[in-house]
Formats: structure tokens, C-alpha cells, sequence
């Protein structure tokens, strides 16, 4: 019999949960990931939630890819890469991936949450320093927590895009043996991106180590998608990028981190992520190699991303909403508490539009928000009629007149 007491507290939990109204409940859909869904019990829904950014997850080439990788390699190794074999499609996609994000060499993880916490762990060593920005991802922050359990390294946080900050808790760890600065590329709850000009000059006046997760950029930053770096004319010059498959490269799962083949080979040898769990399974594999691929042929589906955030940006402040400033398809309206971030999503998605509020503890509390996504896959049509469903249930709630 499972431990009653236990269940009970759980149980009552979750019934506190449901009272305080920020209950989350999920949302069953019977069709591909796309601007358009089959949502079960409601039908056809306008997504404006996904990270979907390229509108490559329904992307027929990517499909087949995926299919044809199942095909060849089967479901997958049955074990680490190590002890029984790598596919060649990993080798294949970890190329391709750092020739797209500008560095020598990548390795593939089964999430970029894994790629993360597995590069902190391994590379970091009892005294050296890790400083953070405040609003970064929380994969970012529990593998500096498990570094520093590990290890007994130095962490600190600086304030959200304080380079001042930064300085002064960098020059407080002169002493220690290495330093790295761990940020965001774009801020997923802000939309906001990094300055990382001034990140990589503070880095070369304190000898630190920038390590950038652009799991938000990569696809969607720069001429040609290939991230943050390329969106400020930096390409090649960070010295670590992690980021995602799961997101705009094709939307299934896995992460990687690219940097010099020193620390890929590194990372191969210690990481415990890759010692001790299976690769990505070679269909993912293949599929975000196809991803890769297409959106190095076509960079106007990048251009179509742009003009389309920029077109919902400026429609939303029109109608009297006031997103947080930014240029990336992350377009977030602020309403205060948790409840009336999960209420505004209820009742949009009653219109059709499925739409995701974050409350605490993702975000801080009192900072909770409606968070829009934008995709390449949208038509003007889908984005009037996200905008309609807006303005009518902002005037519900007394958000816009």
C-alpha cells in the first residue's frame, strides 16, 4: 500500500492549488504543433504559446527526415553512446550545429536542460567563481547549484542586465582560479536579449568565460537565424553556446552545447549526462538536422518571424495593451497576480486562442503575464484574429477600453 500520509499532504496541495485559482491543467492536442491545432474538446485553436518559432514542427521535410532516421537507425542505441556505439546522424547534426551557432565543434544532449546542467557540473572546478544574471533560465540555476554541491565553487547572481553589477561581483572574485558568466541569449519570460556586446568586453577585462544559453535565439536572432551572436555581428566570438532542438530547430527535444572540440571532447569524457543516460534517439536526431538545413536555405522564413512579431507588437500597443519593450517574438502583457494571468488565458482560449499566463514561481510575484509567442507559421489572418480575441477579453477585464 502507498504511504497514505504522504498522498493525503499531496492531495490537499493540489486542492489549495485549485482555491488559490493557479491550478494548472493541461491541454490534450490531436494534431501536429503548428499556428493552427486539433484541440480535444475544442476543437480548432489559434496557438500563440509555442516556441514553435520557425514553424517547423509540421515542416514536411523535417517529418520525413524524422521518419527515415527511425527507418535506418531504429528507435535508438538502447545505451550511452560510449559503451555500444554513436550514430552517425549525431555526428552529423553536432557538425551541422556548429557550423549554424559559429563554433568548432558541439555535442548533443537528450535536453537542453541536460546539456546545461551537465556542462556547469563538468567543467566547473573547486575555486572557480560562476556569476549568473538574475532573470536567466532555471536550468541555468540548478546546474550551478549542483556545480557548486559538487565542487564547492564560488555562485553569485547580478542584477538583471546590470553590467555594473556584474563588474563589481567579478572583481570581488579576482582571486578565484576561473570565472564564467552564465546568461540568457533572449530572456524567455522578458523577450529581452543580453547585451552580450559589453558581456564579451567585461569577460576580456576580468579573463572570465561567457557561456550563453540561446535556446530562444537560435532560429530566430540575426540575418539568418543563427542566434544572438549573429543578431549583434559576433559570430564565433562566445566562448560557450547551449541551446535547444526543442524550440524553433524542429520543436521535438534534445539541447547541445558547441564551443572548441576541447571542451566537446571534455564533456564526452565527464559529462554525467552523456556517461550515464542514452543519446538522443536518432529520429530527433535527424529531423533537427533537417531543421538546420532548411532554415539554412531558407532565411525568409527568419525574415517572416520578424515581420510578423513586429506587426503583433505594434497591433497589441494600438489597441491599448502595453507589452514589455522588445524586438523577439516573445511578447509579454503584465497583469499583476497569478489568477488574473491564468483567468486572461482561460478566456482567451474560450475565443480560440490558446495563449499560456505564468505566474509565480516562474516569474516574481506580482509580475505575472500573458505570454505571447509568435511563429513564421502564422498568417496575418491567424495574428487579426489573436488581436480581435484580445481586445474583446482585455475589455472583459478592464485591461483596455
Amino acid at each position: 500500500m502507498p504511504n497514505e500520509s504522504f498522498t493525503k499532504s499531496l492531495e490537499q496541495t493540489i486542492e489549495q492549488l485549485k482555491r488559490d485559482k493557479v491550478y494548472k491543467r493541461l491541454n490534450y492536442l490531436d494534431s501536429p504543433q503548428s499556428a493552427r491545432v486539433r484541440m480535444e474538446g475544442r476543437g480548432d485553436v489559434l496557438i500563440l504559446s509555442s516556441n514553435n518559432y520557425l514553424g517547423l514542427a509540421d515542416e514536411p521535410t523535417v517529418i520525413d527526415a524524422g521518419i527515415a532516421g527511425l527507418r535506418r537507425f531504429g528507435a535508438g542505441t538502447a545505451s550511452v553512446r560510449f559503451i555500444c556505439g554513436t550514430f552517425t546522424i549525431h555526428r552529423d547534426l553536432e557538425n551541422a550545429l556548429a557550423r549554424f551557432v559559429g563554433t568548432e565543434s558541439s555535442l548533443s544532449f537528450v535536453s537542453a536542460w541536460n546539456a546545461n546542467e551537465g556542462l556547469t557540473a563538468t567543467v566547473v572546478e573547486t575555486g572557480d567563481f560562476v556569476v549568473s544574471d538574475a532573470l536567466n533560465h532555471a536550468s541555468i540555476i540548478d546546474s550551478m547549484r549542483l556545480a557548486k554541491a559538487i565542487t564547492k565553487c564560488t555562485t553569485a547572481v547580478y542584477q538583471h542586465g546590470d553590467l555594473d553589477d556584474l563588474r563589481a561581483k567579478l572583481a570581488e572574485a579576482k582571486g578565484a582560479k576561473r570565472r564564467l558568466i552564465w546568461t540568457d541569449g533572449v530572456f524567455s519570460m522578458e523577450g529581452s536579449i543580453c547585451k552580450l556586446p559589453d558581456l564579451l568586453q567585461i569577460a576580456r577585462d576580468h579573463d572570465a568565460i561567457v557561456v550563453m544559453d540561446d535556446s530562444h535565439a537560435t532560429g530566430v536572432l540575426g540575418k539568418t537565424g543563427r542566434g544572438t551572436a549573429e543578431h549583434f555581428g559576433l559570430l564565433g566570438e562566445v566562448d560557450i553556446i547551449t541551446s535547444t532542438l526543442g524550440k524553433a530547430l524542429g520543436g521535438a527535444a534534445g539541447g547541445f552545447v558547441a564551443g572548441s572540440a576541447a571542451l566537446t571532447d571534455y564533456l564526452t569524457q565527464r559529462a554525467r549526462p552523456q556517461l550515464f543516460s542514452n543519446a538522443l534517439p536518432p529520429t530527433v536526431a535527424a529531423s533537427a538536422l533537417a531543421a538546420v538545413q532548411f532554415t539554412e536555405a531558407h532565411p525568409e522564413r527568419v525574415e517572416a518571424l520578424r515581420e510578423n512579431s513586429r506587426y503583433f507588437r505594434e497591433q497589441l500597443i494600438e489597441a491599448g495593451f502595453k507589452p514589455l519593450a522588445g524586438e523577439t517574438p516573445i511578447i509579454p502583457i503584465i497583469v499583476g497576480e497569478t489568477a488574473a494571468a491564468i483567468q486572461m488565458s482561460d478566456l482567451l482560449l474560450e475565443q480560440g486562442v490558446f495563449v499560456t499566463g505564468f505566474g509565480f514561481p516562474v516569474v516574481p510575484q506580482g509580475q505575472a503575464r500573458v505570454r505571447c509567442q509568435i511563429s513564421a507559421s502564422h498568417t496575418r489572418d491567424d495574428l487579426d484574429r489573436a488581436l480581435d480575441a484580445f481586445k474583446r477579453v482585455g475589455a472583459q477585464l478592464g485591461i483596455v477600453r
